[in-house]
């Protein structure tokens, strides 16, 4: 009754179930390793102290920016250069924009620092000005931003003098000088009162270090690999069966052989 098993059509479809099972089962392991990497990182995040609670040390002995490093107190010195607003930043529920400055060390590469947030749309708020001379910042580090971080603005068509996305790749297109690939958020108002009416901008948490919606995908995506590996086994069984059911009821001459 089985033969048909060994038919050429049904030598494909057996093709079919005995690679896509072990995939579906590879992919979904896959994805639940990525889910408990997440939940070991955040686990081992949370042991951690506050990056920002920790000793300032010099910018460069902290770059590159990893998990570790993300969020600890950097300090550099230089000279305030270029300006620039990052619209569509929402602190406290509320719509507003980052007031950006290129910090130009002494290797004459840039640091950008992030004063502070301003309610409101880019370039319709009067915007404090950066102290002037030879400072020195301690804020803390953050990486680049990319396509993924939140509040991004990727498609383009911003005004002179505004950014969406806080970036060396992007930045060094505007300025005649190096952009160091990390940035700086100062944790409080400047002094002097130049910066008081803008807030600080708490640092985020670095990305993949987290229980967040990326890690309950990756979870989702789990159960979705094993569903469908299941999917594909009870198929099988239920074509073998209505192939069988077919095959007997010719045998028994319920319905003509069309072969």
């Amino acid at each position: 009754m089985y033969r048909f098993l060994l038919t050429p059509r049904w030598w494909g479809i057996n093709l079919f179930v005995v690679l896509a099972i072990p995939f579906c089962v590879f992919m979904g392991t896959w994805q639940l390793g990525r889910f408990e990497d997440r939940v070991q990182s955040h686990e081992e995040a949370e042991k951690q102290p506050d990056p920002s609670t920790r000793a300032a040390k010099p910018l460069d002995t902290l770059l590159p920016v990893d998990k570790v490093t993300s969020g600890r107190p950097a300090v550099a010195s230089g000279t305030y250069a270029d300006q620039f607003l990052v619209p569509g930043r929402e602190l406290d529920d509320r719509n507003g924009f980052y007031v950006l400055n290129l910090l130009r060390t002494d290797s004459g590469k840039a640091l950008p620092v992030v004063r502070g947030w301003l309610p409101g749309s880019a370039g319709s708020a009067a915007v404090p000005a950066a102290p002037k001379g030879e400072v020195t910042v301690t804020g803390d580090l953050q990486a680049s931003e990319n396509m993924n971080s939140d509040g991004v603005h990727s498609e383009g068509g911003l005004p002179d003098g505004q950014v969406g996305i806080i970036s060396a790749a992007s930045l060094v297109n505007l300025v005649p000088y190096d952009v160091y690939d990390a940035w700086v958020t100062l944790p409080e108002a400047e002094a002097g009162g130049t910066g008081g009416a803008m807030k600080p901008v708490p640092a985020a948490a670095p990305q993949g270090s987290g229980l967040d919606l990326k890690a309950f995908q990756n979870l989702g995506y789990t159960g979705e690999w094993f569903v469908f590996a299941g999917f594909v086994l009870f198929m099988w069984f239920r074509l073998v069966r209505r192939e069988a059911e077919a095959a007997r009821d010719i045998e028994l001459g319920l319905v003509p052989d069309t072969d």
